[in-house]
């Protein structure tokens, strides 16, 4: 099992910058990858941006440029640097973990853009 807990989040100008965080506990070590999905209201959950346990590291083409995705060397926390932000960034953010048999997803974060 693994457990995720994000921070971070809210109210921000377009243009603006947020950073969120997701704090993994439990069974780490069976974590390959962790990532940040987003949705909107209407629209399907869809990847932000994913680090794999050896470094790989996609984005989604929306965001690139602007967001970034880092961990702490624990593989215990993961970032995500949100800069120049737009109206259409304005969703609910999940952390995800992939263990490979199992996603896991923490409990979302809502980041609204708006002037």
């Amino acid at each position: 099992q693994v457990q995720l807990v994000e921070s971070g989040g809210g109210l921000v100008q377009p243009g603006g910058s947020l950073g969120l965080s997701c704090a993994a506990s439990g069974s780490i070590f069976r974590i390959n990858a962790m990532g940040w999905y987003r949705q909107a209201p209407g629209k399907q959950r869809e990847l932000v941006a994913r680090i794999t346990r050896g470094g790989i590291i996609d984005y989604a083409d929306s965001v690139k440029g602007r967001f970034t995705i880092s961990r702490a060397n624990a593989w215990d926390t993961v970032f995500l640097q949100m800069n120049s932000l737009k109206p259409e960034d304005t969703a609910v953010y999940y952390c995800n973990a992939d263990t490979t048999l199992y996603d896991y997803w923490g409990q979302g974060t809502q980041v609204t853009v708006s002037s």
